[in-house]
């Protein structure tokens, strides 16, 4: 009798002691959903605002930027939906579906304005090439197909387990594009020569880029790398650890503020030079 009292006393408080952990982990979780909704709405409405209305350098210059803000429009929906879903279960077939936005969509547009920067400095021929505008819409219409191609896959793979692993894969590629990019642009300002005194302002711009790149680059790397570290761990463990998933969810809804906040002070700075 006394044993059977000390056994369910202490499943009892393993039970509680998982619920609160559980609670805690959706508290986090709708922390991160909020913020990204409060802040990420009004962000990205402004710089849309922006680009449209030619107070940038231009749609054509700004196409990935514009179409990043647009997407980014969707994490917030997704971040809505998930929150609301905690309460209404019957909107996780909708989150599901939205998921294609945070998996695919900021990835694949933050890699499309590094590869255009990386084009400008390391292959500048071959970026004139293709600056026009309609290669811009055909990348971005692909990359759209792209993301509502995930839509579909999160939404026939249900399972959190292979979500996670699509996640994660997914990531690890993209921040792989990013690291090649960051260190091509690193070599080549490395090969300017002594001699280019004359290019000081084309230096310049290389630098901004590099620093671009650079910025971008870290701000994945603290999106991706807890969900990277979150797909091995759910491998090698069969079960999806929810305290690396509140992190990685944190991480990924703070860092999405990096390319608007640069593009917002890149804005401010035309507009007051065009005062001046």
């Amino acid at each position: 009798m006394n044993n059977f009292t000390v056994n369910f006393t202490t499943s009892e408080t393993s039970t509680n002691s998982t619920t609160q952990s559980f609670e805690l982990m959706n508290s986090l979780n709708i922390c991160g959903y909020t913020i990204s909704l409060l802040f990420g709405l009004p962000t990205h409405s402004y710089v849309i605002w922006l680009i449209i209305t030619g107070r940038g350098s231009g749609v054509a210059s700004e196409f990935f930027i514009l179409n990043l803000s647009v997407c980014e429009l969707g994490v917030c929906l997704t971040s809505l939906i998930s929150a609301l879903s905690f309460r209404f279960f019957s909107l996780l077939t909708f989150k599901l579906f939205l998921l294609g936005f945070v998996i695919t969509g900021r990835p694949v547009f933050q890699c499309l304005i590094c590869v255009e920067r990386y084009l400008a400095v390391v292959h500048p021929v071959t970026f004139l090439k293709y600056k026009p505008l309609r290669y811009r819409v055909i990348c971005c219409a692909v990359s759209w197909i792209s993301i509502l191609g995930s839509c579909l896959m999160c939404l026939i793979f249900s399972d959190n387990l292979e979500i996670t692993f699509m996640l994660s894969v997914q990531f690890l590629l993209f921040l792989s594009i990013q690291l090649f990019c960051l260190v091509a642009v690193l070599r080549a300002l490395k090969q300017s020569g002594p001699g280019e005194r004359g290019r000081e302002k084309e230096n310049c711009m290389k630098r901004r880029a590099f620093y671009l790149i650079l910025i971008t680059t870290v701000s994945m790397a603290i999106m991706f790398v807890p969900y990277i570290v979150l797909g091995v761990a759910t491998i090698l463990k069969k079960q999806i650890i929810r305290a690396l998933l509140s992190i990685g969810l944190i991480s990924y809804m703070l860092a999405g503020f990096v390319q608007p906040v640069l593009y917002l002070h890149r804005a401010v700075k035309l507009s007051l030079s065009s005062k001046l």
